[in-house]
């Protein structure tokens, strides 16, 4: 399989920046797979795998392999109400819900538009507007690095939590995740609790939503918040939502009562990063050539011209503000390259 090397990466990352890698090759099969891994320049080199580039900082060049995963295909099993979907990890995710959506499959239709591919989504857990990649995830395949051999991962092997799996605890830099099958239903159970569908479906008039409905109103709501990575580089949310315990939000509560808030796990309480990064004045900032989105402070972007390590340092502005504003440390959602 062919290498190539200083490989460009600025139209391989949502966000723009402009790095090299030192080696590079895709990865259209398991069996492209097998064949890079038996090559010395793996064996001598760190590795990265690269999806759909839309949840990483680069700060550097990378000194060392970069896969781009681009493996194919969707196919489908029906099993009476329910249907089994299973996608390369190389699918674009909207495409994948979009497919869905349009064959009447339901369970992805809140993650519309969310950026990226199929073979994040298990890693990730990619979630909005009230679901996450575990609620309709079945199993995944995926190319154990150590052995060459492909596991199966059941939802209870992935250990998924808000924002998190075993790919990225225990088992990362170990697996390169090649399908993934979720399990999707003909009969819709639409997931309208989060107020901003709630409020737009009441706008058009609808009280009746179907999974079709749902799909164009997340959409619409992401694109009035959000920017399009190939006009203005970004990647999305760059901060999780903070998790915090119910003694410390009744004290912030108490001093902002305005404050956004839902309930999470174990009683705690998940708050709004965005609220705490505009409430720190933040919102539509320009330092640089890079900032927060004008629209949503929870999405940092480049300008034009932004190096990572320019990005990363406002970033860390905004940390310690918010920290020093609420006692909330903001934790970042992209990774660090």
């Amino acid at each position: 399989m062919p290498f190539t090397t200083n490989q460009p990466l600025k139209n391989l990352n949502t966000f723009g920046i402009s790095v090299n890698a030192k080696f590079f090759a895709e990865i259209l099969s398991e069996k492209d797979l097998a064949t890079v891994f038996a090559s010395d320049i793996v064996k001598a080199n760190k590795l990265l795998v690269l999806g759909g580039g839309s949840n990483m900082l680069f700060i550097k060049d990378y000194e060392g392999l970069v896969l781009k995963v681009g493996i194919k295909g969707i196919n489908v099993e029906e099993r009476g109400d329910d249907v089994l979907v299973t996608a390369g990890a190389g699918e674009v995710w909207d495409v994948l819900v979009k497919y869905c959506v349009a064959k009447g499959y339901a369970g992805m239709e809140n993650l519309t538009l969310i950026p990226g591919t199929v073979g994040a989504s298990p890693i990730q857990n990619i979630g909005a507007y009230g679901v996450e990649v575990k609620d309709i995830f079945e199993s995944c395949t995926a190319f154990e690095i150590a052995t060459g051999e492909i596991r199966t991962f059941t939802k209870a092997d992935c250990e998924f939590a808000y924002r998190e799996s075993v790919f990225k605890g225990k088992l990362k830099g170990k697996f390169i995740v090649t399908s993934v099958t979720y399990r999707l239903s003909k009969k819709p159970n639409v997931q309208t609790h989060y107020g901003a569908i709630n409020a737009e479906l009441e706008k058009r008039g609808i009280s009746e939503p179907t999974i079709a409905d749902i799909s164009e109103v997340v959409a619409a709501i992401r694109v009035s918040k959000l920017p399009d990575p190939s006009t203005i580089g970004n990647a999305g949310s760059f901060f999780k939502n903070p998790i915090i315990d119910q003694t410390v939000f009744e004290q912030l509560v108490s001093q902002f009562p305005d404050m956004p808030h839902y309930p999470a796990a174990d009683g705690r309480v998940k708050l709004a990063a965005g609220w705490l990064i505009e409430a720190c004045g933040f919102k539509g900032m320009v330092e640089g050539n890079t900032g927060t989105w004008k629209n949503q402070a929870l999405v940092l972007v480049n300008h034009g011209g932004a190096t990572g390590q320019e990005v990363y340092r406002f970033s860390e502005t905004i940390i310690n503000t918010v920290q020093q504003k609420f006692g909330v440390l903001l934790e970042r959602e992209v990774n660090i390259i």
